[in-house]
């Protein structure tokens, strides 16, 4: 398996959305993470992400080189301007796949979870045609939301902002016991290795670095997946031989 760093840091390629969206912009899916912090390497392409936080609506360019940190509770949506390419850092691995995070439907939506999971589902069967138009579908009722939120923001200020997060909480805490024992797994198992190993140095006991590997990774299989920013490559553990 490939080694985990403390965290569970994970890492993707992101090519973002080039669709255009009611706002004229062209981009992915606002959202936000309950419990995970995601940073964006920006690797090729132009174009800016809008966020908003305890900070207010902000706006920030994004250019090859650019790098920008979002903890959780951040919404952020991706604008593309010219073939926008990121290299996504996210922490807890394996939580964000486990429904982490939360898109900005209207709140009708995100009051009813059944309706919620509902529209944030992708199909799991049929070609491609049908996948990305189900992917377009849940990104234009997500930035609808955005906007509806936005304005509720303008007139209601920071209440707004804390309402939302707590529907988003709603939405995902049936599943924070199964979050737990993953991370438990994972992200707490690895970082408690970290420690043992800091014991073993300072006791003079070097025997974990006769371990040292080199495991090389391939990527997944194309066509790239629908993710809520855009076409997602990850990578996968070649087996050992």
């Amino acid at each position: 398996m490939t080694p985990l760093f403390p965290g569970g840091t994970s890492i993707s390629d992101l090519a973002v959305y080039d669709w255009e969206c009611a706002d004229g912009v062209h981009g992915g899916t606002p959202h936000l993470h309950t419990v995970s912090t995601e940073a964006y390497v920006v690797t090729a392409g132009r174009g800016e992400v809008h966020t908003l936080s305890a900070a207010g609506f902000a706006r920030d360019r994004l250019e090859a080189g650019t790098v920008l940190w979002f903890s959780p509770g951040t919404i952020h949506r991706l604008v593309n301007e010219e073939e926008l390419r990121l290299v996504v850092i996210m922490q807890n691995a394996g939580l964000p796949e486990a429904g982490d995070a939360v898109l900005t439907f209207p709140s009708d939506i995100l009051r009813d979870r059944d309706a919620y999971l509902a529209a944030a589902t992708l199909p799991a069967q049929g070609d491609e045609d049908k996948k990305a138009a189900a992917a377009r579908a849940r990104r234009d009722l997500a930035i609808a939301g955005f906007r509806e939120l936005l304005e509720d923001v303008e007139e209601r200020g920071g209440q707004a902002l804390a309402d939302f997060h707590r529907l988003a909480a709603a939405i995902v805490r049936p599943r924070a016991a199964s979050w737990k024992e993953l991370w438990n797994k994972t992200v707490a198992a690895e970082t408690e290795r970290t420690r043992e190993q800091l014991v073993a140095i300072a006791g003079g006991d070097p025997a974990h670095l006769g371990q040292a590997a080199v495991v090389r990774t391939t990527p997944g299989p194309e066509p790239r997946a629908f993710g809520m920013c855009g076409r997602l490559r990850t990578w996968t553990p070649l087996p050992a031989s």
